[in-house]
């Protein structure tokens, strides 16, 4: 009986909050249309890959993979990073409450506080748009 309780609990922890794959696939659609992009310049860091990731981001998702720039171009590690980063970042400015599509959108285009950044609304608008498209 104690194993099944501490199975459930582990299946729940590891649920709750997690990202879910509509929602992450528009990030990736609005962000390279879901494609590998090489390194640029943007704003105070190099972006590249299929989410546009930084360096630090990397660095805060956990380093999956052999290296950044490797990381963030195969998309399964790609994918692993973002969720590890919404994972780590995802409540921090929800209040207790579940985060949404649109908490864990804003902070991956502001970082851990970004769903608070006015800024940011744009590009949830962006990734709503592509959530109403595939329904």
């Amino acid at each position: 009986m104690n194993f099944i309780l501490v199975v459930f609990l582990l299946f729940v922890s590891t649920c709750y909050g997690a990202i879910d794959n509509s929602c992450l696939a528009c990030i990736c659609q609005v962000e390279t249309r879901c494609q590998q992009a090489p390194p640029k310049w943007d704003v105070d860091d190099f972006s590249a890959g299929y989410y546009q990731i930084k360096p630090d981001y990397y660095t805060d998702c956990g380093k999956p993979g052999n290296s950044w720039l490797i990381c963030v171009n195969v998309k399964s590690c790609a994918d692993t990073c973002v969720r590890n980063y919404m994972s780590r970042y995802g409540t921090y400015c929800t209040g207790g409450r579940t985060p949404t599509c649109q908490d864990y959108a804003r902070i991956h285009n502001g970082g851990p506080t970004g769903c608070r950044n006015p800024a940011t609304l744009g590009y949830w608008q962006k990734v709503q748009q592509c959530l109403n498209a595939n329904g």
